[in-house]
């Protein structure tokens, strides 16, 4: 029972944060243009502050572990090939089914991987989230813009194209305050009093709003008709990539079960937010991202729950293959 009571102690704050952003997007009447600021505020000033205090304390060597980044980032990547084909068999149009291959396998790893990740597991869990979250996205922000150059949609040459891929990748405000954070931990910097303070308040705004954010614009995302296509997504998302990285972390080596269920509840996260930008950016599959979002994150209430359940009952065991 006291499981039990922990688990929702866990839980429903997120959720209930989520919940309450939905409800105030449904009821509370203000133009959806007002949102701007606190996505810039959120992708630029706090959730870049969580990144750099989740590494800048961390030892080097704990950022080097390339086996945990192969299992990990070759996971996202047959999660992602799995819903790209699911999506060509609905849609027949490869730049529909990028877009659902990046919902069945991108994962809510800004918003809510950190805070829930660092509640539920400490701080010793911070390592692998950083590099999950670096890699997921190193790998995702590089396949949609090339698939999309391959489909047509991009109007520019495959060189420029690359290019394009290197500059967005180089000048994200994540990787620029994960490449900060790192700098920091190899040269054991210690920030200012004055500017720590200020980072610290910072890093503890960045759940509460990004969470708050996620409601409000889910409920302004009007859903009509869902796609056949995305309860195969949302099972992807939500209960495959889960198990394949259990899977895969257990065949490629001998873990710290820490790392294991961090990157186990990682990949059980919803489908991120950032579907339904990169669907605007490209004028594709707009309602089938919304709809992904929408039910992924209704779903994972219980999804997500079950595999926190089972790693902080220690009912999963974090190696599969033990030798």
């Amino acid at each position: 029972m006291s499981d039990l009571v922990g688990l929702f102690n866990l839980v429903v704050p997120f959720f209930g944060l989520i919940g309450l952003g939905f409800f105030c997007g449904k009821v509370v009447r203000r133009p959806e243009g007002g949102l701007a600021w606190m996505q810039f505020y959120l992708i630029y000033v706090a959730l870049p502050c969580l990144f750099f205090k989740l590494i800048a304390d961390k030892p080097l060597d704990e950022l080097s572990n390339w086996s945990f980044v192969v299992a990990t980032t070759l996971s996202t990547f047959l999660a992602f090939s799995l819903a790209l084909a699911i999506g060509y068999r609905y849609t027949r149009e490869l730049p529909q089914a990028v877009m659902q291959g990046v919902a069945g396998a991108y994962s809510n790893i800004g918003y809510m991987g950190p805070p829930l990740i660092l509640a539920a597991l400490g701080p010793a869990a911070s390592p692998p989230v950083v590099l999950i979250f670096v890699f997921d996205s190193l790998l995702l922000f590089s396949l949609v813009p090339l698939l999309m150059a391959l489909a047509g949609v991009e109007k520019r040459s495959l060189p420029a194209t690359l290019a394009e891929i290197g500059w967005r990748i180089a000048t994200h405000p994540f990787n620029l305050a994960t490449a900060l954070g790192v700098a920091a931990s190899y040269l054991h910097l210690t920030l200012p009093a004055p500017i720590d303070r200020m980072v610290t308040w910072l890093f503890g705004s960045a759940a509460p709003c990004a969470l708050f954010l996620l409601g409000v614009t889910v409920a302004l995302r009007p859903l009509g008709r869902v796609p056949g296509e995305v309860p195969w997504l949302v099972a992807i998302k939500l209960v495959l990539h889960p198990l394949l990285v259990w899977v895969l972390l257990s065949a490629f080596g001998d873990f710290d079960p820490l790392w294991v269920y961090a990157a186990i509840i990682m990949t059980a996260l919803p489908p991120a937010l950032n579907i339904f930008v990169i669907s605007t950016q490209y004028d594709v599959g707009v309602e089938r991202a919304s709809a992904c979002v929408l039910i992924g994150t209704i779903v994972s209430i219980v999804t997500l729950t079950g595999f926190l359940w089972l790693v902080k009952t220690g009912t999963l065991r974090p190696d599969l293959f033990p030798s």
